[in-house]
């Protein structure tokens, strides 16, 4: 299937391993140029080299920098059609361990990070009257984890946040979807107990790349019609209708 993407030009952040490469792999492949960030310089620098993407290093809860590297990235190409705003999850607590240290750390890396995403890409949507903007969030915003309070928290608050932005520029072209991993084989499963498991209908664990398939899907002009949803790639987890 064509998704015409070729010639698209798409951010992908926390894109140096796991869901994030995935995704910016799957994007290149289907022919998009691809921009990628990052905080660790060596692994983004060999992935993006591998793709032919363009590639910086930044940290995603730091406004200018996220402002310097969307301004270079439209410089560069003229344009930005889709960006997916993603970032690696707060560590594992119950409301009982978590400090508000972490609850203030959980806002900037997860919402403050999505929105500084938002402000930057889709004003340029709107102007060019066609423009995807993705987060990438968990699960957990559908029904919460235990011992992620933080995540569930906070990954919530990028929902409403997703729903809101659908909603104000649908009529300029842009469309806002958040995608909602399950148990996904990436580091972060690591620290989490093995406790999940049994609760997954299909018996493991994701692969990136599945997801990575529906977000290129999203990007695309087969997707024109959706928008303000939030999509579980979850193996059957969610128990709700």
């Amino acid at each position: 299937m064509d998704l015409g993407l070729r010639g698209r030009v798409a951010i992908v952040a926390a894109s140096s391993k796991g869901i994030g490469l995935a995704i910016a792999r799957e994007l290149a492949a289907e022919g998009a140029q691809v921009a990628m960030c990052a905080r660790n310089a060596e692994p983004l620098g060999a992935e993006s080299a591998a793709l032919g993407a363009y590639a910086e290093t930044l940290d995603v809860s730091a406004e200018a920098q996220v402002q310097a590297f969307v301004r270079n990235v439209h410089a560069r190409f003229g344009r930005v059609d889709f960006c997916v705003a993603n970032a690696g999850g707060p560590p594992p607590r119950t409301f009982d361990q978590a400090t508000v240290p972490e609850w203030r750390a959980a806002i900037e890396l997860n919402l403050l990070s999505t929105l500084f995403f938002a402000r930057e890409v889709i004003p340029i949507m709107k102007t060019a009257a066609w423009g995807r903007f993705l987060t990438i969030t968990s699960v957990s915003v559908k029904q919460p984890l235990d011992n992620l309070i933080l995540s569930n928290s906070v990954r919530a608050s990028v929902t409403g946040l997703v729903k809101s932005l659908s909603n104000e520029y649908a009529r300029y072209g842009v469309l806002v979807n958040n995608v909602c991993p399950g148990f996904t084989a990436t580091e972060r499963l690591k620290a989490l107990p093995d406790t999940w498991s049994s609760q997954v209908p299909l018996g493991r664990a994701g692969k990136p790349e599945e997801l990575a398939a529906l977000v290129a899907f999203l990007a695309s002009e087969r997707a024109a019609y959706i928008t303000g949803q939030s999509i579980a790639v979850d193996g059957g987890f969610i128990r709700g209708v």
